[in-house]
């Protein structure tokens, strides 16, 4: 008796990007999908995404500017290429143990912090060289704390998991 042949489902090769994420983190995509479709006819467009940052405070972005947003997708942005487009980006994320590691190396101490001057020049000289303006979005995210030291551990607890720990 031969083998009987797999069919390929229709939406299956899509269908994968869901189990890179679970049910809690579907769930808050989900929602961020929705509050971008501003609207809601189930598509992100250059209209939903000027809206969106008119609501953050940002009134004037360029038009180039969202259509370079937009051509980022293969296609028409629903949900499932939403989600894709950031199991893509999330994907080459390294494991958060592994992120930790690298900074413990700086932190002979064991403090779970870093000195953020000293962060800054070995990111703008070493390896992949960070650039000042990547520098800057990195300390507007992830601001040092008075003493000028660097939480390395939320950082990383964030990258790998996308909020900040209670």
């Amino acid at each position: 008796m031969a083998p009987r042949r797999a069919r390929k489902r229709e939406g299956a090769a899509s269908s994968n990007v869901f189990s890179m994420f679970d049910q809690s983190q579907i769930q808050e995509f989900k929602e961020a999908f929705t509050i971008m479709d501003q609207n809601r006819d189930g598509f992100i467009d250059k209209e939903d995404l000027r809206d969106t940052f008119a609501a953050l405070g940002r009134i004037n972005v360029k038009n180039e500017e969202l259509e370079a947003m937009v051509k980022e997708a293969p296609g028409p942005i629903n949900f499932t290429v939403f989600l894709t487009m950031f199991g893509e980006k999330l994907k080459g994320t390294d494991p958060e143990e592994t992120m930790l590691h690298a900074f413990r190396v700086f932190d002979s101490e064991g403090k779970g912090f870093v000195k953020a001057d000293f962060i800054k020049e070995k990111l703008m000289t070493q390896a992949d060289r960070f650039s000042e303006e990547e520098i800057k979005q990195m300390f507007a995210a992830f601001p040092p704390d008075v003493c000028g030291n660097l939480d390395y551990r939320n950082l990383c607890y964030v990258i790998t998991h996308g909020e900040e720990k209670d």
